[in-house]
């Protein structure tokens, strides 16, 4: 498994574009309301990432999926195609999934936001799956095992009664939208990897409020839960400190004792 290690000219960089990101979440979020369109969305995040920040969408055109971010929206776990048919009510939990680029590495980070009044349910599922998070980030140091990443994520979320998505996971980062290593959100196999100064990748657990198998639809990339339960799912670009982590793609909403970011 070759693991990059990112120098700290890399990294600059790498701030860069996950500051750019992270922005794409903020701009978007007054706009989140009910009767807006998941295409409208789509399209004001693409004016704003190549008009504004003159950088380029990671998402469009990647393997041929079709919009400049992932919308997904209550049972969909990920990879939501955003459509003007598709209208928010409210009470709808969504993700907007965003990477950018910018001069030629990657910012990826998603957030959930709550469609006007929001159920018990879905809040609290959007609480427990963001907490599992931070609790994956505040474990993050050199010369630990990847696994515990996973470990405590499932752990947290499944004292909680919700479930951890197998499939999909987070993963390395950089000049390539995804590299080594692959990041699980649950306690399995993680080829030995031990965690080093340098290393960049996501955390991004996707928590499901009843069963955590899925299924993906004719389009090819939706991803839905099974049993048509409510999913969520929460995500940040980090590089690995000599003492911790750095969160690159850090929004104004995340409190910097929840998420301990640590210098470079």
């Amino acid at each position: 498994m070759a693991i990059s290690i990112k120098t700290p000219e890399e990294v600059e960089k790498m701030r860069g574009a996950g500051r750019l990101a992270a922005k794409v979440l903020e701009m978007i979020a007054p706009h989140v309301k009910p009767g807006v369109s998941t295409g409208e969305l789509d399209r004001i995040c693409h004016d704003y990432i190549t008009n504004k920040q003159h950088a380029i969408s990671a998402c469009l055109g990647y393997h041929g999926f079709p919009k400049s971010v992932c919308i997904s929206v209550n049972e969909v776990v990920c990879h939501g195609i955003p459509s003007d048919e598709r209208l928010l009510k409210d009470g709808d939990i969504i993700n907007i999934d965003v990477t950018v680029i910018k001069d030629e590495y990657h910012g990826d980070t998603s957030k959930m936001f709550i469609v006007g009044k929001s159920t018990i349910q879905g809040e609290r599922l959007c609480h427990i799956t963001k907490k599992s998070l931070y609790l994956a980030l505040r474990l993050v140091k050199p010369g630990i095992r990847l696994r515990e990443l996973g470990r405590a994520i499932q752990k947290y979320v499944e004292f909680h009664d919700f479930s951890v998505v197998r499939e999909y996971c987070g993963h390395g980062i950089g000049k390539s939208f995804h590299e080594e290593p692959q990041v699980l959100h649950y306690d399995a196999d993680d080829g030995g990897v031990v965690l080093q100064a340098g290393m960049t990748f996501t955390i991004e657990p996707m928590v499901n409020a009843g069963d955590y198998r899925i299924r993906t639809m004719k389009d090819g990339w939706t991803v839905k839960t099974k049993d048509r339960s409510l999913s969520a799912q929460y995500e940040h670009t980090i590089v690995v400190t000599d003492n911790g982590c750095e969160i690159l793609t850090l929004r104004s909403d995340d409190t910097i004792d929840a998420v301990l970011v640590n210098e470079w």
